[in-house]
């Protein structure tokens, strides 16, 4: 049997609050507030905890652990993601696919690992000022986080979804790489997207969240921020409702927690709607501005022989060579490749009625391409940006300018290059007025031909960045490079709402980075310096 370490911790007393049974209204006291328990909140409590300091973590979501993890789709979205897994910006035109539990989106990610590609970095200091944005100062952070976690390339061979992104690169000439996954002891099941039954994956919810629950904090879950309570140049308290077992309405009974500092890690969408709903100073009107995705966009390939791929590490093999150093030019993209899940594929592939059951037919031979697009970089991708609705909860406008458009244009020709060198017997960019073409010469007239137009183009993103961008300037920025706010003196941001455009590369490993980087110089602040 395989040893749950959660229901282990929580019998040896761990120190927990259920928000969804709550019988009463709770008062808590503390040393830092962390709202959020993903990979940004998660690694400052386990470092402000080893620090000697009474850590709490307030969490939306549930705890929930790798005995309740069944590979189940249709358990998992509803339970562990944002919006129960339909989580779309505010015109619907972009699926947002984010984690809602404890661990965040790392309990329920892919696994890839990158650190921030060199050309990002370069950007940030050269033309926006960001002086500590250094590959050589972010390394040793980098290098720890990959050795607490166990992130190293992956040994196996790939399944064959990303030996087909391997071969295709290979026969054309473009560079590709192995990904490098925080797993240890990975069964190779291929469901990381619902939640590790083996507690290989090295996410949140079985390192960081339990390493600092062990030294005191106190975990409160199924819990939602609503405000942060502010006087003067201070926040004074955060103020959560309990959540009903459903994860959609706010229960009766309300959590205060007051603390000497507060630190947001709700995610690039949550950070921001906390600081508007809460109306903290904000004098130039930039928190929730300068949003960013990577707009991702599909082809899929019918293979002449089973992929089958939902089994096997979901993403081992990638392809920068789409990504010029460049980065004011032409937006460009990361390739990787996507696990075909049932649920999954029958939300994204296009058709209705016969023409969707005989795509859903060929599944076991269906692969499929994902490309990443990096945005924030050029006058015409100025992002998007977190609203309030009128009941509060948090919504991202973000229109998808002809820059970005032209940019997936390019992105589905080069899939399907990729996937007809690797043999593919037709590919199809996922799109609703598309068809599937066998030639490299078909597949170019028909991509070229595709109206470029929300809702026909299918667009998603697993990555949200910005929103409280960090640098120097108060007029643009909401936080100092320390994720210190600049008007508010016991309030801190370590999440990925931080990144001052999109990172190009998936984003966990430079959260993991930045957040132990700044949870570091927290504790030193806070006078109480890391064991």
């Amino acid at each position: 049997m395989i040893a749950d370490p959660v229901r282990e911790g929580l019998a040896r007393g761990w120190r927990v609050v259920d928000g969804a049974r709550l019988d009463r209204d709770r008062d808590l006291e503390c040393d830092v507030a962390v709202i959020g328990s993903g990979a940004g909140g998660a690694i400052t409590a386990e470092s402000l905890a080893a620090a000697g300091l009474l850590v709490a973590i307030v969490e939306e979501g549930p705890l929930a652990s790798s005995s309740e993890f069944h590979m189940r789709e249709g358990e998992a979205y509803g339970r562990l993601y944002q919006d129960g897994g339909t989580r779309k910006t505010a015109d619907g035109a972009i699926s947002i696919l984010q984690g809602r539990c404890v661990g965040g989106s790392t309990t329920v990610n892919w696994t890839s690992s990158f650190r921030a590609p060199a050309q990002t970095l370069a950007h940030w200091r050269g033309v926006l000022g960001l002086a500590t944005m250094d590959e050589g100062e972010l390394a040793p952070w980098y290098e720890r986080i990959e050795t607490r976690l166990s992130i190293a390339p992956w040994a196996l061979a790939p399944n064959e979804n990303n030996d087909a992104l391997r071969r295709g690169c290979e026969a054309l000439g473009l560079r590709w790489g192995v990904i490098a996954r925080n797993v240890r002891g990975c069964w190779n099941l291929g469901y990381c997207g619902m939640g590790c039954p083996t507690n290989a994956k090295q996410s949140m919810l079985v390192t960081a969240v339990p390493a600092a629950l062990e030294r005191g904090a106190i975990l409160v879950h199924r819990a939602r921020v609503e405000r942060l309570r502010i006087a003067g140049e201070r926040v004074s308290a955060c103020e959560a409702s309990g959540i009903e077992a459903s994860g959609a309405a706010p229960g009766p009974y309300r959590i205060r927690v007051r603390a000497r500092h507060y630190v947001l890690a709700a995610g690039a969408i949550g950070s921001p709607a906390i600081l508007l709903r809460s109306r903290a100073p904000d004098p130039y009107r930039v928190t929730g501005r300068r949003t960013f995705l990577h707009p991702t966009v599909a082809s899929i390939a019918t293979m002449p022989a089973p992929v089958r791929a939902w089994s096997g590490a979901p993403q081992s093999v990638y392809c920068d060579h789409f990504l010029p150093s460049d980065v004011a030019g032409p937006a460009g993209f990361k390739i990787e490749s996507a696990p075909v899940h049932p649920v999954l594929a029958a939300i994204t592939l296009p058709g209705f009625g016969e023409e969707h059951a005989h795509a859903m037919a060929q599944l076991p031979a269906r692969q499929a391409l994902i490309a990443l697009i990096r945005d924030g970089f050029h006058p015409e991708s100025p992002g998007g940006r977190v609203v309030l609705r009128e009941d509060g909860s948090a919504a991202l406008e973000y229109p998808m300018t002809p820059y970005l458009w032209e940019a997936a244009r390019r992105a589905w020709l080069a899939m399907a290059r990729v996937q007809l060198a690797a043999g593919a017997r037709e590919v199809l960019a996922v799109h609703e007025e598309a068809r599937g073409a066998a030639s490299w010469e078909a597949a170019r007239r028909e991509i070229e031909g595709l109206p470029l137009r929300p809702l026909a183009a299918r667009v998603m993103s697993a990555h949200v960045m910005g929103g409280c961008a960090m640098g120097a300037d108060p007029r643009v920025c909401v936080v100092d490079e320390a994720g210190r706010s600049h008007h508010l003196a016991n309030l801190s941001v370590h999440d990925a709402s931080i990144f001052p455009t999109s990172l190009g590369a998936n984003p966990q490993l430079t959260i993991y980075a930045l957040a132990a980087r700044m949870s570091a110089g927290l504790a030193r602040a806070l006078h109480a310096p890391l064991r």
